[in-house]
């Protein structure tokens, strides 16, 4: 998996660079703006229950207790879509839709537009006993219009053993192959512990189809649930500096709103901010873990020993990039100017000093939140 994350992260450092080179600066600003939002529409299709909105919750890192939760049984009628926005991350939706009919004949066509299939970027279709002749129905006709982001997983309870699963498993892989799937696959998801099965296999699915841009929004909403999410992240959010430092640093007149100046605090406390919410570092977050894995939360927030872990200010982003530009050197400027895109190389020092400050805050969050997982029992064990 780590080549993987090393090769699509390279991807989005690659895309952003083409453009900017390509002088497409209105795609680097939107790139920009969509990965800081993470505006990004996933659905969870299948019967309500309680395994349905504890897989909802987690990829929210909430808990059933906590405000804004799925709940189960649910509130919203069997025949309607419930809508769960992120509390982090607002522009990162979770759609509860409504399961398939089990009535015969069935128009998956029908299905589709009553709860607006294709407006989603990732459909999810859950179930926890048998998979349904139906759905199966709806996922070829999904593919037919290219709608290649709609996946089956089965729901595990707690209750639930690995060889009644596989056995599950196995039953609804006959079923679609039956039905025409020529490379049928079904995940086992445990929510309760989305690091163990299927689940990182899934996402690392999801971040593969999807186009470039919106992978990276939806990994950047999502939790830390496993270490190596972490790195991606990690990755993902220098790629982003890159491109931000890029704008900020001259390469055209046109006016980009997001950056006001040649080397602006308010871009890092920015893109900053959204790497202390996405890599959970927040109190809220810190809690919520250390009640839902049973650890002293006190001992998890004193392994944040960066700053900015802690509390993202505009005056703690200043002093980094004041920093990072007294440290420079020539032999360093001329290094990172190789990286630079060839408009930039005027503002060279501006686009190294915002590189060299961001990125290095970056790594110290990231250190922070590895240590926070390994301290809460979180490992990549399947």
């Amino acid at each position: 998996m780590a080549a993987d994350v090393v090769s699509h992260s390279l991807n989005l450092l690659e895309t952003l660079k083409e453009s900017i080179e390509n002088n497409k600066l209105s795609d680097v600003k939107d790139a920009v703006e969509d990965l800081l939002i993470s505006r990004i529409n996933l659905a969870v299709a299948g019967e309500r229950g309680p395994e349905k909105s504890a897989f909802i919750n987690a990829l929210r890192g909430l808990g059933p207790e906590d405000e804004g939760a799925a709940l189960s049984p649910c509130p919203t009628p069997p025949e309607e879509m419930a809508i769960y926005p992120n509390p982090k991350h607002p522009d990162f939706r979770l759609w509860d839709l409504p399961p398939t009919p089990t009535a015969s004949p069935f128009d998956p066509e029908g299905y589709m537009e009553r709860v607006k299939f294709l407006r989603y970027n990732v459909v999810v279709m859950a179930f926890t006993q048998s998979l349904q002749a139906n759905s199966v129905a709806v996922f070829l006709e999904a593919r037919s219009v290219q709608r290649d982001t709609v996946y089956f997983a089965l729901l595990a309870s707690e209750k639930d053993t690995e060889k009644g699963l596989e056995e599950r498993r196995n039953a609804s892989l006959e079923l679609m192959k039956t039905q025409g799937v020529a490379l049928p696959k079904v995940f086992l998801v445990r929510p309760s512990c989305l690091e163990k099965l299927d689940f990182p296999g899934l996402l690392e699915e999801m971040e593969r189809d999807l186009p470039e841009i919106r992978a990276h929004a939806l990994l950047l909403a999502l939790p830390t649930l496993f270490p190596v999410l972490v790195t991606q992240k990690r990755d993902a959010f220098k790629a982003l500096v890159w491109a931000a430092a890029s704008l900020s640093g001259g390469v055209s007149a046109i006016p980009v709103p997001l950056v006001a100046s040649m080397v602006d605090a308010r871009v890092g406390v920015r893109i900053l901010t959204k790497a202390r919410a996405s890599l959970c570092l927040d109190d809220e977050s810190v809690e919520r873990l250390a009640w839902q894995r049973q650890v002293d939360p006190a001992r998890l927030k004193a392994l944040r020993t960066c700053n900015l872990s802690v509390e993202v200010t505009q005056g703690e982003v200043k002093l980094r990039l004041a920093a990072a530009e007294k440290e420079l050197t020539t032999n360093t400027t001329r290094l990172l100017e190789m990286a630079m895109p060839r408009h930039a190389r005027s503002a060279g020092r501006s686009f190294t000093t915002m590189l060299q400050a961001l990125n290095g805050a970056i790594d110290e969050m990231g250190v922070d939140a590895e240590k926070i997982l390994a301290a809460a029992g979180i490992g990549e064990e399947k």
